[in-house]
């Protein structure tokens, strides 16, 4: 694997931080990243992250370990061959119509349907994924939206969270800007 980008959020709703670089090689593509920060019971977190997507940016794997207040986390989810989804290797039904996984804690994740996508301006699309409460540890459906505006923005809805906003990305498809949850520290 090399590095293609590298990004440093904070967060804007409680104090955090999250740093994450993009890899590849000949056949996969990755997230590698770190966050940081206090979760909504004030409890201090520290969590690492790995994706791992195939060339056509589909998630084969990701995992997260670390620790919220005095909790262990050590969670891994796989889609098996035929689209089906397992956390901890149980079997998680009703998720294989997702294509991407999504990691609630960190913008990190919003880049693989982005990638994967290549939204053109103007163009919309519903992009469901299973999506990972490390909280709950369970493994469930997020409902998104992606709506492209322009090659640096695009709208984005979240029904389950009742969040809407317009995303700002880098060049890479790294969200720059999420309103009111993270901003580029760098």
């Amino acid at each position: 694997m090399h590095t293609v980008a590298s990004i440093l959020w904070r967060r804007l709703d409680a104090p955090g931080h999250d740093a994450c670089r993009l890899e590849r090689n000949d056949t996969a593509w990755q997230l590698d990243g770190a966050a940081v920060f206090r979760d909504a019971q004030g409890r201090h977190a520290q969590l690492h992250y790995r994706v791992r997507c195939d060339a056509l940016w589909h998630t084969q794997w990701g995992t997260v370990r670390g620790w919220i207040g005095g909790e262990s986390i050590d969670l891994s989810v796989t889609r098996n061959a035929r689209g089906g989804w397992l956390l901890n290797d149980e079997a998680v039904p009703d998720l294989a119509h997702c294509m991407d996984l999504d990691l609630g804690f960190t913008p990190a994740t919003n880049l693989i349907p982005l990638r994967r996508l290549g939204l053109k301006p103007g163009e919309a699309v519903d992009a469901p994924a299973a999506w990972l409460d490390v909280d709950e540890r369970s493994l469930g459906l997020i409902e998104q939206r992606y709506a492209q505006r322009s090659a640096g923005a695009c709208w984005y809805e979240a029904p389950r969270f009742g969040y809407a906003a317009l995303l700002n990305l880098t060049p890479e498809g790294f969200v720059s800007h999420y309103p009111e949850r993270w901003l580029t520290a760098d």
